[in-house]
C-alpha cells in the first residue's frame, strides 16, 4: 500500500506575492522602460503629448516577459507612447463603441439584451495604448459610487437582465472587499443569474490572483465567467499559469479575448501560437476584436481584408474549440458583430 507523504513533506504552491507592492511598483516613466530592454535608442520616437494624455503604466513582472535589445517586441509595442499616437486620423474618434450613448445609469452601460456592463472602475495595473476606453471619463462614470447604490438600483428595476459583467478600467484593480460589497448588493437581485468578471490582471500582475481573491470567487452565487485578455503567446509564463488555476479551482470558466493589432499577433503564427498557449494555461479562446478605432491607435489597425484571411487560415489550421470568433463592436448593434 502506498500510503500519503506527511503533511509537511506535501508540495505546498506558494501564495502570490503581495499585489498592491507590485502594482505600486510598475514602471511608469517610457524611458526607463527602454532602459530597462536596452533600447534607450527608441527614446526619439516616444510621444511626450501620448503619454501625458495617457500614461505609461506597466508591471515589472510584464516588462521581464519583453525581449532585451528587441524594438519590435509585441508585448513592448502593446504599451510604449510613441508619436504616432499623435497622428490624426479621420474616422477614429474618442469613443469609437458608443459608450456614452449606452449610458443607463451611473457607472453602468447596457448595449446587449440581457446583459449590463458596469465600469466599476477607471485603474488598471496595465495601459494598453489600443484601449478602447483611453478617452473615457472614468472621473465622472464608474460604478462605485455611492457604494454601488444607483448601479444596484438600475439593474434591479429592469427584470430583463440576467448576466451582470463587470468592466472597467478592470474590475480587479479594486480592493477584494469593495467587489464583495458590489456582490453582495447583487445577491439580493433575483433576476440576476450570472456574473462575468472582464480582467487583464491575471496576465499582467498575475499576483492579483490571491488567497483573498479567490474566496471571494467560490461564496458567489452565481456561475461566474472570467474573461481575461492576452494578445500574444509570451503573455504567458509560469507565473500567469499559477493564477489560471487557481481561478480554475474556484469553478470559473476562462475565457480570452484579443485584440488583432499590427505588429503584435497579425499573423496566423502569432494568432496560433496565442490560442494554443492559453489553452495550455485553461483559458479558452472566446474573442479576436478588430480594433476600435478609438483616436491615437490608428497604427494598430490590420483592414478587414486581412483580418478575414487571417482567421480563415487559423480555423484551418486549429482544431474548432481553440479558434475565436473574429467580431467587431458597432454601437446600435445588438451583439458583436461577425466578420
Amino acid at each position: 500500500m502506498i500510503t500519503a507523504a506527511p503533511p509537511a513533506l506535501q508540495p505546498i504552491e506558494p501564495e502570490p506575492a503581495d499585489w498592491k507592492r507590485a502594482w505600486r511598483d510598475a514602471v511608469r516613466d517610457p524611458r526607463e522602460l527602454l532602459a530597462l530592454l536596452g533600447l534607450a535608442q527608441l527614446g526619439a520616437g516616444l510621444s511626450q503629448a501620448a503619454a501625458a494624455q495617457f500614461p505609461l503604466r506597466v508591471p515589472r513582472g510584464f516588462v521581464a516577459r519583453m525581449r532585451h535589445g528587441d524594438p519590435c517586441d509585441p508585448l513592448l509595442r502593446q504599451v510604449l507612447p510613441v508619436l504616432e499616437e499623435e497622428r490624426v486620423v479621420p474616422g477614429f474618434v474618442l469613443d469609437a463603441v458608443g459608450d456614452g450613448a449606452a449610458r443607463a445609469a451611473h457607472g453602468v452601460i447596457r448595449k446587449y439584451r440581457g446583459r449590463a456592463l458596469l465600469v466599476a472602475t477607471g485603474s488598471c495595473a496595465i495601459n494598453c495604448r489600443y484601449c478602447f476606453r483611453r478617452h473615457f471619463p472614468y472621473a465622472e462614470e464608474t460604478a462605485a459610487a455611492g457604494q454601488w447604490r444607483e448601479a444596484v438600483a438600475a439593474i434591479a428595476a429592469d427584470p430583463t437582465l440576467h448576466e451582470v459583467i463587470l468592466s472597467g478600467g478592470d474590475p480587479l484593480s479594486l480592493a477584494t472587499h469593495k467587489l464583495a460589497e458590489l456582490t453582495d448588493a447583487l445577491a439580493a437581485v433575483p433576476h440576476v443569474r450570472r456574473l462575468r468578471v472582464h480582467s487583464r490582471l491575471p496576465v499582467v500582475l498575475p499576483e492579483r490572483v490571491d488567497a483573498e481573491l479567490l474566496g471571494w470567487l467560490r461564496a458567489l452565487p452565481w456561475p461566474v465567467s472570467v474573461v481575461v485578455h492576452a494578445n500574444h503567446a509570451r503573455e504567458f509564463d509560469q507565473g500567469v499559469d499559477a493564477a489560471m488555476a487557481r481561478l480554475r479551482e474556484t469553478g470559473a470558466v476562462l475565457l480570452n479575448q484579443a485584440v488583432l493589432l499590427r505588429g503584435v499577433n497579425d499573423s496566423v503564427d502569432a494568432l496560433a501560437d496565442l490560442c494554443e498557449r492559453g489553452y495550455l494555461a485553461g483559458v479558452l479562446p472566446y474573442y479576436l476584436h478588430q480594433l476600435d478605432r478609438v483616436a491615437g491607435t490608428a497604427h494598430f489597425e490590420v483592414g478587414d481584408d486581412a483580418a478575414r484571411a487571417l482567421h480563415q487560415a487559423l480555423a484551418a489550421r486549429l482544431p474548432g474549440y481553440l479558434v475565436p470568433r473574429l467580431v467587431r463592436e458597432i454601437p446600435g448593434d445588438p451583439g458583436k458583430r461577425p466578420l
